[in-house]
């Protein structure tokens, strides 16, 4: 088993959520927004949403392209499988109100079947609330953005993928 490609940038989730989707396939989609509350990871094929618990530390968001299915490593707190298709073989990493964090150029255009995970959730939600009861008794300029820095446990969400196929025509849309 043979990882591919490699791509990792921190994005912040604004209003919770950060986005995987391919370049030229911008499609929101409401209720794949709302399972991820649930799911932590949702889509509709051409769309991701990751969903954390808190709204401004950065989260890490690592996508690996391997060469065959891979399992989630014991120590992930939850995973769910995830397809996203790309025509363009480019994705987009987004933050909702910032743009996009950055761009991962797949090996090649097709459907990526592969599991979503993620570790440090809690942690990062548990250290934002003391973070922001701290620095509501006191607070020194700075402090915030340098505290957000300084997560001791942060928070990752990987994205585990493999080509399944090639995009069929039948797939794009006519319109």
């Amino acid at each position: 088993m043979a990882l591919l490609a490699e791509y990792t940038v921190t994005a912040e989730p604004d209003r919770c959520l950060v986005e995987v989707y391919d370049s030229d396939a911008y499609l929101q989609d409401s209720a794949a927004l709302e399972a991820s509350r649930e799911q932590v990871v949702a889509g509709n094929g051409y769309h991701l949403y990751l969903h954390s618990l808190q709204p401004a530390i950065g989260v890490d968001v690592i996508i690996r392209v391997w060469d065959e299915p891979q399992a989630p490593p014991a120590h992930c707190e939850g995973s769910t499988p995830v397809t996203i298709e790309s025509t363009t073989a480019c994705l987009v990493i987004n933050q909702l109100t910032f743009g996009p964090a950055g761009t991962m150029d797949l090996p090649r255009p097709g459907v990526y079947h592969g599991t979503a995970w993620w570790s440090g959730r809690q942690a990062t939600l548990d250290y934002y609330d003391r973070i922001v009861a701290e620095l509501a008794e006191h607070s020194a300029p700075d402090a915030l953005r340098q505290a957000w820095q300084n997560n001791p446990t942060p928070e990752q969400y990987v994205l585990d993928l493999h080509f399944v196929r090639d995009v069929c025509e039948d797939d794009e849309d006519d319109a």
